[in-house]
């Protein structure tokens, strides 16, 4: 399946210019933009009424009143970075604009429709919103409404309770390695691939062994070349938490090769292909 390399140099040329465009410029913020005002409740009591909406495949909302409505104010602007920081007992949140996760408590959670500022309000997911305050999330198809409870878990536990700093230290290596400059979907899916490896039982049980795997011949050139060693992007950072969390592109795929560089292709001649993702083709 090797594909014509002017073609697939212009596609990774077209995907980086556009991550960069992305990381620089907000997201664009119309007065149209959304399906319409969502009706959302908590404890039968309407939560930020007339201001929650549908944006792209998510209900977002207002970030300031919706943490005010459960008692949390401490909430400060960052107008040169274009983020909000929130800070209580227990709990710090930041959101970026532009940004496909919020950082709660040291911890990334997916936002895949991106932080968002509508007429000069930052809007945000309310799933990782409500998760990161200890509450679920309901969607009622019927009346197009989202109804909030209570986890009885509190806000979202600290990142050193939930990542083990091992898994952490060599996913966020390997995700650099491979995939440092790829947009973070396709980082996320490297990860998610190291992590589909380790659940299957073909495959080592921990993270390092996955990557460190020379049963076949070594799996991964980072390993080979070294550069497995090196400090990992920020990004790759945040794909690796994403990971960890649980969010995923495909359970199935458990390889992946960049066609202009590879020289074995083993993988295309013999496995399913299931996406592509940046510069990398996924395979299960």
């Amino acid at each position: 399946m090797k594909k014509n390399r002017k073609f697939r140099i212009g596609i990774c040329v077209l995907l980086l210019l556009a991550l960069l465009s992305a990381a620089v410029l907000p997201i664009a913020a119309e007065a149209g933009v959304g399906a319409g005002n969502v009706n959302v409740t908590y404890r039968s009591a309407s939560v930020c009424a007339g201001e929650s909406r549908i944006i792209g495949s998510s209900t977002y909302v207002p970030l300031r009143a919706f943490c005010a409505e459960f008692g949390l104010t401490d909430l400060v602007w960052d107008a040169a970075a274009r983020s909000a920081t929130l800070t209580a007992d227990g709990l710090s949140l930041r959101a970026a604009e532009g940004a496909q996760w919020i950082e709660v408590n040291g911890r990334c959670f997916w936002a895949p429709d991106g932080v968002r500022i509508v007429g000069g309000t930052m809007m945000v997911p309310i799933r990782p919103l409500a998760r990161a305050l200890g509450l679920s999330v309901t969607w009622e198809n019927e009346t197009a409404s989202v109804l909030l409870e209570d986890t009885g878990e509190g806000y979202a536990a600290p990142a050193e309770q939930v990542y083990d700093d091992e898994d952490l230290y060599w996913l966020s290596r390997i995700i650099s390695a491979e995939s440092r400059g790829e947009p973070l979907t396709g980082q996320l899916a490297v990860g998610n691939v190291v992590l589909n490896r380790v659940a299957s039982p073909t495959f080592p049980d921990t993270i390092k062994g996955v990557i460190f795997d020379t049963r076949y011949a070594i799996q991964f050139s980072p390993v080979a070349n070294g550069t497995i060693y090196a400090d990992p992007a920020e990004l790759s950072v945040v794909a690796a938490k994403l990971a960890l969390e649980g969010y995923t592109l495909s359970n199935e795929i458990i390889y992946f090769l960049n066609a202009e560089l590879a020289t074995n292709f083993w993988v295309p001649q013999n496995r399913p292909y299931a996406m592509t993702v940046g510069c990398h083709d996924f395979y299960t």
